[in-house]
């Protein structure tokens, strides 16, 4: 018996199992509707699939395929469906299409089928998952919206998807982080690693408090779970061990002297977010990073209720 591998049961059988097959493929001319030929269109008719899981594409990895485009053409055709206006949702081959666009082609290979909406979200998911696409987040909130539509269990969607029930669990559990911690999270400034020991906080409070010193010391996710385990156990302090330490005084700025650190790490663990003094005791500037709108918002309304 042939042991099937991949992604559950694969892109391709997934694309090939349309519930109503209407590959008018018709040819270059768009006439023919001969099977086994395709329907060029222009790429501005393609919207993307309502239930695409991805919302950022690197701008510099989408020039690069155009360049590849512009020389070699589209080889896999485009999956669509009519929605019924002369447009057409994309079902997959987002990429392809916004590169296309950028290489400037009037016409690109398109092949028409139609799915339900949960299969429609099943097909972008494994498409990007395939790729490694999609960011810890997008990637939570495309199963959640997988198990929505089709009102599937956490097992069932992990095996829709080739994954381990487990992975789709802790991808879950991230969707719980707040906002602007899940920002962090999707622009890669934290780990699921960190976002996973932020959440093993039971106090709200100490999790904006390990927060901001994973985004302002920059510690690693061993150091993240060991002061979450201390602050779960009522230690605000939530002190570093010796490597973290040590590794710390390399890249201190040596003319801090220990009341400024000392001082700039209260203020890190009151706003959650990276923080610098420059000065002395008696004069000097505070420096305060964020990272995201939320990150701003979030600051914004700290700073204002402290001051009511």
């Amino acid at each position: 018996m042939a042991k099937v591998s991949g992604l559950g049961r694969g892109l391709n059988a997934l694309l090939d199992d349309s519930e109503q097959d209407t590959t008018d493929r018709a040819g270059k001319t768009q006439s023919s509707g001969k099977a086994g030929s395709e329907l060029f269109i222009d790429p501005t008719l393609l919207k993307p699939n309502p239930h695409q899981p991805r919302r950022e594409f690197n701008e510099e990895a989408l020039k690069e395929l155009a360049d590849s485009i512009r020389e070699h053409g589209i080889i896999q055709p485009i999956i669509a469906e009519e929605v019924g206006d002369g447009t057409y949702y994309i079902i997959a081959g987002e990429r392809r299409t916004r590169a296309a666009r950028i290489a400037g082609l009037s016409t690109v290979p398109i092949i028409l089928k139609k799915y339900s909406e949960e299969r429609k979200l099943e097909i972008a998911l494994i498409e990007n998952i395939q790729r490694e696409n999609l960011n810890p987040i997008e990637e939570a909130e495309a199963y959640h919206q997988l198990m929505t539509l089709g009102n599937l269990s956490q097992e069932e969607a992990a095996a829709r998807v080739g994954k381990n029930r487990s992975t789709v669990a802790n991808a879950l559990r991230l969707l719980k982080l707040p906002d602007d911690i899940r920002s962090s999270l999707s622009s890669g400034q934290i780990t699921p690693g960190h976002a996973r020991a932020i959440l093993s906080i039971m106090n709200p409070a100490d999790q904006r408090i390990l927060f901001g010193r994973v985004v302002g010391n920059g510690i690693s996710v061993r150091e993240a779970e060991r002061m979450a385990t201390e602050l779960n156990n009522g230690s605000r302090a939530g002190k570093e061990s010796s490597s973290s330490s040590n590794k710390k005084k390399t890249t201190e700025d040596p003319t801090k002297g220990i009341e400024i650190r000392t001082i700039e790490q209260k203020f890190i663990d009151t706003l959650g977010t990276k923080v610098a003094v420059k000065g002395s005791l008696d004069r000097g500037t505070i420096e305060v990073s964020y990272f995201s709108r939320d990150d701003l918002d979030r600051l914004y309304e700290l700073f204002n209720s402290s001051g009511q």
